[in-house]
């Protein structure tokens, strides 16, 4: 099916400062994130259902694919392949 949604961005690049008060708040947060390289991204679609769009992610086996069920979103990376 086609989209016409709206992508909504949670997360994007984060400072190195940034992304150390995460993990230490969160151990849901990598010490070593590709966050802070640029190289991962949270994200939602406003039309399709999270579950969704993380099959469709991970069917693409391009790199990492977390699913945040809680928090609805989606957290994708150019790292390797690997699902959580």
């Amino acid at each position: 099916s086609n989209s016409t949604g709206t992508f909504e961005v949670i997360s994007g690049y984060r400072s190195p400062v940034t992304n150390s008060k995460l993990h230490n708040a969160s151990n849901g947060v990598a010490k070593k994130s590709l966050h802070m390289k640029g190289r991962a991204i949270d994200i939602r679609l406003s039309d399709v259902p999270t579950k969704k769009l993380k099959d469709i992610a991970c069917s693409l086996r391009q790199g990492g694919v977390g699913y945040y069920l809680k928090s609805d979103f989606i957290h994708i990376d150019t790292g390797r392949v690997r699902t959580w």
